[in-house]
């Protein structure tokens, strides 16, 4: 199952940075997860500051 990023996300981009294979881009608002490219390695989660990312 793919990471969700939530409406707690501050629009930083450190998230889409630690992505190893580039599922998260910005969104309208927030950041998004591309649910197809997503192969959960969480490495997005410890680079939210503010804890928006969860499996």
């Amino acid at each position: 199952m793919a990471h969700v990023i939530s409406d707690e996300c501050i629009m930083c981009g450190a998230c889409e940075g630690t992505c190893p294979v580039g599922a998260i881009s910005e969104g309208d608002g927030k950041y998004v997860v591309d649910a197809d490219t997503c192969i959960d390695c969480g490495a997005c989660e410890g680079g939210c500051p503010a804890s928006a990312i969860t499996a």
